[in-house]
């Protein structure tokens, strides 16, 4: 099923985007003090955890752009939006910050690939309505997280391959989003 070239490229992305990850975790962590579990998060701190999201953003898509131009070819090849969500889970796992795709056209190509808070309902529709980010403080446990939302619009011929219902979506219209959630630091 798995080209061994392309699962040795997907463990190399892999380990850089947990390097960059890492980094960026620990680059907040030694510039910010320990705040009161009370009080909102500083403007610099909400900041600083937008970065890490575009950052973030930017590796995630353009490794899902990477692996589609590469490594699928057909409709029996590993798509690499099945290579994000399984991605995405893992990420959650390490507790650095939880990550979803989700769908914005009503046709998931999994069911699991929905908005389920209500930040991510209310994120799609801001995204489908033209918002390229759109974001959230808030506060669980005493602890600030940003929830954060970008779009996913078709960039590529190949993503009807996997996904037909794509072809006739007007050109920047979001067809899914990247939704984050993390700790403000």
């Amino acid at each position: 099923m798995f080209k061994t070239g392309f699962v040795t490229s997907l463990a190399v992305t892999f380990l850089l985007i947990f390097t960059f990850v890492s980094a960026a975790d620990n680059q907040q962590s030694e510039n910010s003090s320990p705040a009161d579990s009370d009080q909102q998060p500083s403007q610099a701190a909400i900041k600083r955890t937008r970065e890490t999201v575009q950052m973030l953003d930017d590796i995630y898509k353009q490794t899902i752009v990477l692996i589609t131009d590469k490594y699928v070819n057909s409709e029996e090849d590993f798509p690499a939006g099945s290579a994000a969500v399984e991605l995405f889970k893992r990420v959650g796992k390490t507790g650095f910050h939880q990550v979803r795709i989700i769908d914005a056209t009503g046709e998931p190509y999994e069911p699991e690939n929905v908005a389920k808070s209500p930040f991510e309902k209310e994120g799609i529709q801001k995204l489908k309505s033209g918002k390229s980010y759109y974001d959230k403080v808030v506060i669980k446990e005493g602890q600030a997280y940003l929830q954060a939302m970008t779009p996913v619009p078709v960039v590529m011929k190949k993503c009807v391959m996997c996904h037909p219902h794509y072809k006739d979506v007007k050109a920047g219209q979001p067809i899914g989003a990247i939704s984050y959630e993390l700790p403000v630091k």
